[in-house]
């Protein structure tokens, strides 16, 4: 753990930049949802959409969540190796997990949806998607604000 807390700016820009493409990817794919509830299924613009969606999910979103993981997890690490466990005690740290609970349940909840869009199955209308399109952005605000400002800390 001495290692990780020698890294500890380095694998904070990393763990930024997988942040940063899994957001991209939870803000585009229910985008692409909005306009895949237009598609007749079985059309080919159905079949381009699928192919969107799955790439995109497949490809970019579930490695960057995996790598935001990694990286957190030797961030918490490291942290705990410079100050002490005790971190995670803090307001601004139980906001920032609260957000990653989130995020991870929002990610899953879009994956089913793109299954259900494969199926035929959809049953959400494009004003729903359009609605949830920004939850992502609001969690991440909410996340670098209380990071930054390591909010609640005494």
């Amino acid at each position: 753990m001495l290692w990780l807390a020698g890294q500890y700016d380095l694998l904070r820009g990393l763990h930024i930049l997988a942040a940063i493409a899994w957001m991209a990817g939870m803000l585009y794919l229910p985008r692409l949802y909005v306009y895949h509830c237009s598609a007749t299924p079985g059309s080919e613009m159905d079949t381009t959409f699928q192919t969107m969606e799955r790439r995109l999910l497949k490809g970019i979103i579930n490695p960057a969540m995996i790598a935001t993981f990694i990286f957190g997890v030797c961030l918490i690490l490291a942290d705990a190796k410079i100050r002490g466990w005790g971190f995670l005690h803090q307001p601004w740290m139980i906001a920032k997990l609260s957000g990653v609970l989130f995020l991870s349940a929002w990610h899953g909840y879009l994956a089913k949806a793109r299954k259900r869009f494969a199926a035929g199955t959809n049953t959400k209308p494009e004003k729903f998607w359009r609605a949830t399109n920004e939850l992502p952005f609001l969690a991440a605000i909410v996340m670098v604000i209380a990071v930054t400002t390591e909010f609640g800390r005494p």
